[in-house]
């Protein structure tokens, strides 16, 4: 099957090609944590560039529960020409363009100064970084539902802004995927225990957000297929939530995995069933293809156009890339034109595996922000400079953030 046939999804939408640039942390905010200039002009970049689906980076439900400093927020409609101007340009070469709607639960900086929130109030475990995210609070039933409500208010201004569709973010260890493992989801009442109630939140979210847009507005969610740890969500769990999913309206259904704890998204898997550079989740999205009802999308490392046809013929119908379209955006138009090209960032090989995780993503933002500025992205700069510069730029975001959230309060 070619990579540039279109699919049809079961609400009448169309996508115009198999290829999806897939969410990046991007952090571009502007001061009013709203999509800034360079934003826009990223999304140009990629709007250009050819891919048939575009999905954003994380857009925050609550202004206090930022993933970044940088973070883009949309609880409310007090900068909602901004969200429609980026689903305009997003838009304007005919790529679907849909929103990302994330929590981060307990994978909060605690210099960020918020209160942190989770399943359970269990740590996260990151060696000697692990000081950098405070314990968190174990929500209770009304905190929950105020959170169903936020996504679901999220969704519906998306589509007023122009999106045409939202993505559930269910993976990467944010909230949602905390509340499918049994590691971090340790409670006794109906939000925790067994499979079924550990999933409640997730199907909760996707109903609400169902209720609240139009049949023809697409509700996507990204699902981890394991999360590679030890006793935590893995590849049967997973089968099992697409499962419950099928009862749903989903009209995608996106696999990725890991988490900060384990960054098997950055091709850091430990399991040792993923190909090792290329396709990191091939083998669980062609598992959980079989029992699906709805379209999968799978990504991870994907950057070379003969994997992603290796990908849709094995049924899986569609691939994102991330990483790849950070350094070329233009890959996907390329492809359609006959030209075999790739991108690539050369592997990160520190022994601290999360210092090498914050480097790595330090190069993907290095890349992001060179393209936002309109030049071109430099692979090759240094892990230890990219990781310094990333550093210093959140610290100034931080501080600005906490002086917009003091005026937010006042």
């Amino acid at each position: 099957m070619s990579a540039f046939q279109p699919l049809q999804l079961s609400n009448g939408t169309q996508i115009p090609n198999r290829i999806a640039k897939a969410a990046m942390e991007e952090n571009m905010a502007d001061a009013d944590q709203a999509p800034s200039t360079e934003l826009m002009r990223l999304y140009q970049a990629w709007a250009e560039g050819g891919a048939g689906l575009l999905l954003t980076g994380n857009v925050m439900i609550d202004r206090r529960a930022m993933t970044g400093p940088g973070g883009v927020v949309l609880e409310d409609d007090r900068q909602l020409a901004k969200f429609s101007e980026w689903a305009k340009v997003g838009r304007a070469r005919g790529a679907q363009m849909w929103m990302q709607l994330n929590h981060p639960g307990r994978q909060m900086q605690a210099n960020l100064g918020q209160p942190t929130v989770a399943p359970s109030a269990v740590a996260l475990e990151l060696g000697g970084l692990s000081k950098m995210f405070p314990l968190p609070k174990a929500l209770d039933d009304t905190e929950i539902g105020a959170l169903i409500q936020r996504f679901a208010r999220s969704a519906e201004l998306a589509e007023r802004a122009g999106f045409t569709g939202v993505q559930i973010h269910a993976a990467h260890g944010y909230l949602l995927s905390q509340f499918l493992s049994p590691l971090s989801n340790q409670r006794t009442d109906s939000w925790g225990g067994s499979l079924e109630n550990r999933a409640r939140l997730l199907l909760e979210v996707v109903k609400a957000v169902r209720a609240r847009v139009s049949p023809g507005f697409c509700v996507a969610v990204k699902l981890n297929s394991a999360d590679f740890q030890r006793g935590g969500f893995d590849a049967a769990d997973a089968k099992r939530v697409v499962e419950m999913l099928n009862e749903l309206d989903v009209d995608l259904v996106e696999l990725s995995g890991g988490s900060y704890e384990a960054p098997a998204m950055q091709g850091d898997a430990r399991d040792g069933r993923t190909l090792a550079r290329e396709a990191y989740f091939l083998e669980f999205a062609r598992e959980i293809a079989a029992v699906a009802r709805m379209p999968v999308m799978v990504t991870g490392g994907i950057r070379r156009l003969p994997v992603v046809e290796q990908v849709v013929d094995s049924g899986v119908s569609m691939v994102g890339i991330a990483t790849a379209l950070a350094i070329d955006p233009t890959l996907p138009e390329q492809w359609r034109q006959g030209r075999e090209h790739s991108a690539e960032l050369p592997p990160i090989r520190w022994k601290r595996k999360a210092l090498a995780s914050l480097a790595y993503m330090a190069l993907v933002k290095f890349q992001l922000r060179r393209l936002s500025l309109g030049r071109q992205p430099d692979p090759e700069v240094s892990p230890l400079r990219a990781l310094i510069g990333e550093q210093l730029r959140s610290a100034r975001r931080t501080r600005q953030y906490k002086r917009w959230i003091a005026a937010q309060n006042a």
